[in-house]
């Protein structure tokens, strides 16, 4: 068996590190029974300057804010002949927003997966929440060590139990003299007292120096160890602040000669001399919110008498008089129990051995064999790689249908056109593309459901449409919340969207006065069509014509209109394709599903072969480069996607999801092959989930639509435009599925 380990790695002055180290060492040189040889490699996640001498081991490193190299590490993990992968964890290693950069590798990974969970919240942010989720759907095998952590992964995370396994924290299998260690360290005379790893501000180790004149005044030989460096984000951010107040606050305590600053990342051998030598270990956290504390697993695996406040795995490690506990930020109730420890050795020895017994069986090459049979058992059940279920557009996973965000952003003059995260963005007022999309979205709306709410907001978004057009039929797009104008006219894109809107309204009409409002504007505008130069703006008008051409097939004009159109979109096409390159421009930009679609549309009308063949290879060629991985992977708008270049991954945005299911809806519509209603479902998924990112932009709180992919992990602002694609989206989804039932 291979396995790939992915955490932090020494030399870097890390907890995680020192757990993936030891995990390494205790899984590959296991001395148990084995039924075959175990070898492997670490992948190192590097933080913001470091350059590391890594031991041979690693074979790779992540830098912790470049996505590129995640990608490269799954390609080489893939490709290394490793049976499984084993990954460490923890939210402040990992780029992008709450370490949201590690899924696309997790998503990538053609091998089972055993993840170890360091940091299990109770109270988890949205993206916290969302992000440990994914990562727990995608393992095989879930670690975690302690079991007030499996009950937050069933009832908060919503993970299954029996993907849960508990292992305890390892703790190196090292015994060292207590008499040796005090004499080593010139404390044969001190009764020690002792804290170590990372100084920060939630250790609250003040605690325990205001605890300490209380417990020099009966023991004035107390010495208190305070080992360990401040936290490297600490550092970062805030320097050697916290460590001035508690040098300050010894200082004014008058306790210079009884606390001891050791400001070193301190190896494991030395540490275990220092527990050794170590009368009372002590944690004293400031709060309950610590799933997994390593420091705590070692003081109890060496055999120290610990106190300590009730964090988690404190409350769970000490149970059993293995150790004390005292309340938070009490040094009054600490100070006395220290005190009466000292008062009485035999109670202290009575702890000693109680930790000791337990330490000897959760020593590293015991926790090692647990994690073998582990990885074993993960094996076993994942022979064969997952296959997506073959099956067409499955309802049962898509959430209800909602107007509930939209009626948030719709006032009495339109639908605003930001939101922050899900409230409406007043400042930003409204803009003429997604009252085209909103009424669009209505009107589909109540002809598939009768919606009665979609049919109320329908004249709101068409009376917006009608105050923004200008007596030469061109519509202007921005108003200001006050409702006055922002432009004199509009993008071409808008336009082309608000005759798609129209059209779609002359063919769809619910009563007569808003059909001929719609055939009112829409004609006012038609002197324009030739005007565009925009292949977009010429997409979206052709779609709109090509719906008002279904209901009114007759009109031989607006049928030549519409093919010079669609003539003009072929001219930009034949300009750019080559043996590599199928497309209408030297770049996939935004938006690019529009385009085949508009031909698609056309080629029914038109009856037009050329048509048809380009709309066929443009959208083949679009599905080659964003769809060949079982996933929608849009081309992010950071650099696009140019001719001879390379790709870019963010940022994603809804309004392509849209396109692409409604391109491949159209497709289905006139090839009558069932593959396309599979890729039109493949690419709605990727609003709930189905993406790079393994995030759902879909919001089930607020049943608005995030704004999409950035760099960074999820933009949770949920502006009209992405809720109004999502809901084009899913209502495709609905005709698709009731059209596949009628056709079988």
């Amino acid at each position: 068996m291979k396995i790939s380990f992915i955490g932090t790695y020494p030399p870097r002055e890390c907890g995680i590190g020192t757990f993936t180290k030891n995990l390494f060492n205790s899984v590959i040189n296991n001395d148990s029974e084995k039924k075959e040889a175990i070898n492997g490699f670490v992948i190192a996640l590097n933080d913001y300057n470091g350059n590391y001498d890594y031991p041979e081991e690693v074979k790779l490193t992540i830098r912790q804010e470049y996505q590129e190299d995640y990608i490269e590490a799954v390609k080489f993990i893939n490709h290394s002949g490793a049976d499984l992968c084993v990954l460490e964890h923890e939210f402040g290693i990992f780029g992008g927003q709450n370490g949201v950069y590690i899924l696309p590798l997790l998503h990538r990974l053609e091998i089972p997966l055993l993840v170890t969970l360091h940091t299990i919240m109770k109270t988890p942010s949205y993206n916290e929440k969302a992000v440990l989720q994914e990562i727990c759907k995608m393992a095989n095998k879930i670690v975690v060590m302690s079991h007030k952590a499996i009950d937050f992964l069933v009832n908060i995370y919503d993970v299954p139990e029996e993907k849960i396994a508990f292992i305890d924290h390892g703790v190196p299998d090292l015994q060292f003299s207590a008499k040796k260690s005090k004499k080593e360290f010139k404390l044969e005379h001190k009764k020690v007292l002792t804290t170590f790893g990372f100084i920060g501000r939630n250790k609250g180790i003040e605690t325990v120096i205001k605890a300490l004149p209380e417990v020099i005044e009966k023991h004035p030989d107390v010495i208190y160890m305070i080992l360990g460096k401040t936290h490297p984000n600490v550092l970062r951010h805030s320097g050697e602040e916290y460590r001035i107040f508690l040098m300050r606050l010894v200082k004014t305590l008058q306790l210079e000669n009884h606390v001891v600053f050791l400001n070193e990342f301190i190896n494991v051998k030395d540490l275990f001399k220092y527990l050794s030598a170590t009368d009372i270990y002590i944690t004293p956290y400031l709060n309950e919110a610590q799933i997994t504390s390593g420091t705590l697993a070692y003081a109890i695996g060496v055999g120290s008498a610990v106190i300590s406040t009730p964090y988690w795995h404190a409350a769970e490690l000490l149970a059993h008089k293995r150790g004390r506990l005292f309340n938070f930020n009490d040094s009054d109730e600490l100070g006395s129990i220290i005190t009466e420890l000292l008062d009485n050795p035999a109670e202290l020895n009575k702890l000693k051995n109680k930790a000791g017994e337990y330490g000897k069986k959760i020593t590293w090459p015991k926790t090692g064999e647990k994690y073998i049979a582990l990885c074993e058992k993960a094996l076993m059940q994942s022979n064969e790689k997952m296959v997506k279920k073959d099956s067409i557009l499955d309802l049962l996973i898509l959430p209800p249908f909602s107007l509930i965000h939209i009626n948030r952003l719709t006032d009495d003059t339109g639908i605003i056109q930001h939101a922050k995260f899900g409230i409406p963005n007043l400042k930003e007022g409204y803009c003429l593309d997604d009252n085209s999309r909103a009424l669009l979205m209505v009107l589909m709306a109540y002809r598939q459901m009768k919606d009665a709410r979609a049919l109320e907001l329908s004249p709101v978004y068409l009376s917006y449409i009608h105050y923004m057009q200008n007596k030469d039929g061109t519509f202007r797009n921005f108003l200001s919340f006050s409702r006055n104008y922002l432009d004199d006219i509009g993008s071409e894109d808008s336009f082309g969207r608000t005759i798609w809107a129209l059209g779609y309204l002359m063919g769809n009409a619910p009563n007569d006065a808003y059909y001929q409002t719609g055939r009112l504007m829409f004609f006012n505008a038609a002197p324009n069509f030739e005007k565009l130069k925009s292949i977009r703006g010429i997409a979206n008008t052709m779609i709109g014509i090509c719906y008002y051409l279904k209901a009114n097939p007759a009109d031989d004009s607006m049928t030549e209109r519409l093919r010079n159109l669609a003539h003009k979109l072929i001219k930009h096409y034949r300009e750019n394709e080559s043996d590599e390159w199928k497309w209408f421009e030297a770049l996939l930009a935004y938006d690019n599903g529009i385009l085949p679609l508009a031909l698609l549309h056309s080629a029914k009308i038109l009856n037009d072969n050329k048509v048809l063949e380009t709309a066929i290879n443009s959208m083949q060629f679009l599905t080659e480069h964003t769809l060949n991985e079982n996933y929608l992977s849009i081309i992010g708008n950071e650099k696009w996607y140019t001719k001879d270049g390379e790709r870019s991954v963010f940022a994603q945005q809804p309004i392509d999801a849209m396109a692409m299911v409604l391109m491949y809806h159209q497709a289905f519509h006139i090839t009558k092959d069932k593959e396309y209603l599979n890729k039109l479902y493949t690419a709605f998924l990727w609003f709930l989930g189905e993406n790079d990112l393994r995030l759902s932009l879909y919001d089930f709180e607020t049943k608005g639509c995030c704004d999409g992919f950035e760099s960074y992990g999820i933009n949770r602002n949920q502006g009209a435009e992405s809720s109004l694609s999502y809901l084009i989206s899913h209502l495709t989804v609905l005709q698709a599925y009731e059209e596949f039932h009628k056709s079988i």
